[in-house]
Formats: structure tokens, sequence, C-alpha cells
């Protein structure tokens, strides 16, 4: 009981982890901001060590993964809710399924569903020519590999294991929660402390490059359609102007701020889908959608596990590799934020709502936009490859320009980016406010804001490193990564011996309760049972009972009866009999007389 106390004391309260997270990144934006250039090459350095030495750890673990939580949500494991027995849902699953996918990742979904089609139909995987039609529905089949179940496999597994952890276990919304059952109460000291400053780096990384995203295609998209310039000020006024926006959306709160955004954007992206699929080649679509989920279901395995160490190519280690990275980066900031929406479902129900919905359309948006993108390319105008390829900012809006109606596509492509900017900055802020106060599922917005302005301060000086762009983003993202790969695996470890051990204290509770209700059961049946030979046996006992007694009422009865019968009958034998010896005695006596009657005479 104390140790809950304290616990509870401590949430809240800005700890040792936010002032370490803080200083981290306040030295990393500063010496972006004095020395770009010596940033730029110091994450180069390190982005090369990274991928010759670890691009096969990236590989083997996303896709071990991916296996993890099918197999999780397919057993027995399934059927356990997170949170108490009783709890129910507190989003329907609109709303959740549109923060997911507004939170998540709606600003890579927008920015690379048409890129990296069109960038791997010109530069495909090894083993494709450029420029041919395999390499074309190889774009497409990449394109929704890197976006479907890998990363959403992921993101799951923080969340379930935090959902667990914070609902079940009643542990504080901290990475370090989900150690619990290896370290102990070694998570409230420095190991714990060390996880959470981990995962808060790493969170800010991957928010970092998607506000560096962001940035870039809101400025490509107001300079395709208006005379502003695209350049890295630009970008640095968006980021300013976002930053206003979110704080204004993260002061009113989850349910009103992050919810209605979510809301209104995933009704944007679907009429802009819509419109896409109905005025674009709708037959192209529906064709590429079809062969390409045929090919990423047949390839999945694959192309998560083929690597090049025969060959010379970057391919993977500039696109695969960095995907896995961002996402793996993104994992504790989508973690907590999932867990926070998900109370009370089932593990199998979470699970399809965060790997299979999202994965699905995942799928749609990538032959939508891709498949347009390379219809464009290969049977209409051309030129797209060439332009996406200087200017990858530019790929949804040089689309969208060869469709009617640009102007207004194009306008609600930049809202809908800008509030998927909004909203992925807003929950970014909730969840670092969160792991930073010990958990508190409602930090303070003085710490919101505090990292709301650093993530933006990191997102600019890697825009402003070296000229890096796009690549300072990418290095940034997989460095980062790596050390929260690790935590990952340690953190299934740690779910599986947690599962394990309540999976069987509730079969044992289980267990008891059904022989409770069995002997219950045999209990009330036998007591029919016993009862209806009690009754029969009782009712033998009453019946002979009440055959003796009418026995012997019929006996007094039937003796008065017979004596009654008897004393009339011997009456009359005695009445039979004394009349006759009567009248033998007066024939006798008349007899008698008459004798001597006649001796007189004579």
């Amino acid at each position: 009981m104390k140790k809950e106390e304290s616990i509870n004391d401590k949430v809240g309260k800005i700890g040792i982890v936010f002032f370490i997270s803080a200083i981290l990144v306040t030295v990393f934006v500063l010496w972006g901001a004095i020395s770009p250039s010596s940033l730029n090459n110091a994450a180069n350095a390190g982005l090369e060590w990274m991928i010759t030495n670890f691009g096969w750890f990236y590989m083997l673990i996303t896709a071990l993964f991916v296996v993890f939580v099918i197999a999780l949500a397919l057993s027995p494991y399934g059927k356990i809710r997170l949170g108490k027995p009783d709890d129910k849902p507190e989003y329907s699953w609109f709303s959740w399924i549109g923060m997911l996918f507004a939170a998540g990742i709606g600003v890579g979904f927008v920015f690379w569903g048409v890129a990296e089609p069109v960038l791997y139909y010109m530069d495909p995987p090894f083993g494709y020519e450029p420029g041919t039609r395999e390499s074309a529905l190889a774009g497409l089949r990449y394109g929704s590999y890197h976006w479907a179940l890998h990363p959403w496999a992921i993101f799951s597994i923080v969340g379930m294991t935090l959902a667990y952890v914070q609902y079940r276990k009643d542990r504080p919304a901290l990475i370090s929660s989900a150690f619990y059952p290896i370290l102990g109460d070694r998570v409230n000291g420095w190991a714990g402390k060390t996880i959470d400053t981990l995962a808060v780096l790493a969170t800010c990384t991957g928010v970092a490059t998607t506000f560096g995203l962001s940035a870039m295609q809101i400025t490509g998209g107001l300079s395709h359609i208006t005379p502003i310039p695209n350049s890295p000020w630009t970008q640095l006024v968006i980021i300013c102007i976002v930053t206003v926006l979110f704080m204004l959306s993260a002061a009113r709160g989850l349910d009103r701020g992050i919810k209605i955004l979510s809301n209104i954007n995933l009704v944007v992206a679907g009429l802009l889908l819509l419109f896409v699929i109905i005025v674009g080649p709708t037959l192209f679509i529906a064709e590429s959608f079809v062969t390409t989920l045929g090919g990423y279901v047949t390839n999945v395995i694959p192309m998560a596990l083929t690597l090049t160490p025969f060959s010379e190519s970057e391919w993977l280690g500039t696109n695969t590799i960095f995907f896995w990275a961002w996402h793996i980066s993104w994992a504790p900031f989508m973690g907590i934020f999932i867990a926070r929406i998900s109370k009370g479902r089932t593990i199998r129900e979470f699970m399809a709502g965060v790997l299979i919905v999202p994965s699905l359309l995942a799928v749609i948006w990538f032959t939508t936009f891709g498949g347009t993108g390379l219809n464009i390319e290969m049977y209409g105008a051309g030129g797209l490859a060439e332009l996406i390829n200087s200017d990858v900012e530019l790929a949804l809006f040089a689309t969208l320009a060869e469709l009617p109606l640009s102007i207004i596509t194009n306008t609600l492509a930049i809202l809908l980016i800008l509030i998927f900017f909004i909203t992925s900055a807003d929950s970014a802020s909730f969840v670092l406010g969160s792991m930073t106060s010990n958990g508190d599922l409602e930090p303070k917005n003085s710490v919101k804001l505090t990292w709301g302005f650093l993530i933006a301060g990191a997102a600019s000086v890697l825009l402003f490193s070296g000229g890096g762009g796009l690549n300072a983003l990418q290095t940034a993202s997989i460095i980062a990564a790596l050390p929260f790969a690790i935590v990952m695996v340690l953190m299934i470890i740690s779910i599986v011996i947690t599962l394990g051990r309540d999976w069987k204290l509730d079969q044992r509770l289980h267990r008891r309760k059904r022989e409770k209700r069995v002997k219950s059961e045999f209990r009330d049946e036998f007591k029919d049972e016993v009862k209806e030979d009690i009754r029969d046996d009782f009712k033998d006992d009453v019946k002979e009972d009440i055959y003796q007694d009418m026995k012997n009422d019929f006996y007094d009865d039937f003796k008065e009866e017979i004596y009654d019968d008897m004393k009339e009958e011997l009456y009359d034998d005695f009445k039979d009999k004394i009349y006759d010896d009567m009248k033998e005695e007066i024939i006798e006596e008349i007899t008698e007389e008459d004798t001597g009657k006649d001796k007189t005479d004579k």
C-alpha cells in the first residue's frame, strides 16, 4: 500500500528525466544552431557506421515484431482486456481509428503516398530495372510494405504493453513501467530513469523528423500554388506558425483538441482519397490495389528478410532501414498515445484496430496516390519522377495538378498536412509531457509547451544543418532509434513474462470459480436427486403409516361389524335353540297333561 502511495505521489511531478532529456535536446539544438556543418558531418559518420553494422538488426527485429503481435493476437492471451474486467472503451471505433491515423502516420502517408512509388520506379530495389513495369509494381509494393504491417506492429507492441501495465497493473504511463516484471522496484531508480530518458530522446528525434517533413511539404505546396518561395527560411516560419497553433490545441486538452481535429482530418483525408479514386485513373487504381495487395501478401516475408550482402547498393539504408528506424523512434510517442486512448479493449480487438485497419488503409492510400502518380509518369504527361527526384515534397501537389479542380484539391492537401502537423505536435507534446512528469495523464501546459519549443528547435536545426534537408532528418532517426530498438526487444520479454504469470493466475482463479460453479451445480442437482429419494422414502413411510392407521381403523370397524354380526347370529341361534327347547318342553308338558287326563277319565 505504501509503495502504491509513493508511486501516486510521484505522478505529476517533474523529475530527473525531464531535466536530463531537456538539457540533451537543448545542447543538440544549440549545436545545430552554432555549427550546423559540424552536426551534419557527425551525423553522417554515425549513420554510415549504424547502417553498416546494424542494418541487419533493424530488418530482423522489425520482422520479428510482426510475427510476435500476430501470434499474441491469435493466442489465448488475446482475450485479456487492457484494463479491469468491466472496463469499457472510452472512444468509438471511428474516433479511435481517426486519432490513430491522424496522430500516427498521417504526415507520412501524405508526404510519401506519391513520392515513394514514383521514386522506386526510377530507383528500384536491388534486382529490378529502373523505369519498367516490374519496378512500378515494386514501387507500389514497397511503399505499402513500409507503411502497413511493420510500423503498426512496432507501435502496437509499445501501446499494448503500456496499456496493460497502466490499466491492469495500475503502473504510471511510463516506458519503464513495462519493465517492472524484470527490474522490480528498480524501475523507480536509475535503471527506469535511463529507459525513460532513451524513450524521450527517441521520441524527440522521431517527432522532429515529422516536423521537418511537414514543414517541407507545406512549404512545397504553398510554393506550388502561390509565389511563396520554397526555402529553409519559409520552412522555419511554417514551424513557428504550427507551433503556436498546436499550443492552442494542446491547451484545450485531449478530448476537445486532438479528438476534434482528428475527426476533421479523417473526413478531409477521406474526401481527398475518394476524389482521386473517382476523378483519377479509377480502373488503373483498382487493378493496382488488387495487384499490390496480392504482391504484398505473397512477398512480405522475402521483402522483410532480404539484405544485399553481395552488393554495394545503399537502397536499403536510405529507404527500408530509414523507415524502420523512424517508426521505432516514433514508438514511445505512439505507444503512450495509443495506450491512452485504448483503455477497455481486449488485446485481440486492440491488435485488429491498430494492426489491420491502418495497414489496409496504407495499401489503399499508396495504390491510389502512388498509382495515380505512376499512371501520369508512365502513360500521361510524364516528368513527375524528375520533379520528385529534385523536390520530393512536391510529389502530392504535382500529381493533383494533373487532375481537375487542382486549386481546390491542393488547398485541401495543404489543410490536411497542416492539421496532421498540429495533431502530431499536440500528441507529441502530451506524450513527452507525460513521460517527463512521472506518467501524469494530464501533464501541465508549461511542460507540454517546453517540449513543443524544443521539438520545433530540433526540427529547425536538422533542416538547416549543412543544407541536409531530408537527409539530415533520415540520419537523425536512424541513429536515435537503435537504443530504443534494444529497449523494445527487452519490452517483449517483459510483457511475455507478465502475461504468462497473469494468465496462469487467471486460469487458476477461473479453475477455482469453475470448480465452485460445478460443485454448486452438482450440489443443486444432487440435492434434487436426494430430495426426490427422500420424498419417495417419506412417501413410502407415510404410505405405510397411513396403511397401518387405516388397517387399524378398518380392523376396529370390522371387528365391531363382525361382533354385531356374530352377536346377531348367536342371538338368532340362541333364540332358535331356546324356542326349540321350549317347544319340546311345552309339547312334553301338553303330552303329559293329556296322558294324565286320560288316566283320570278312565
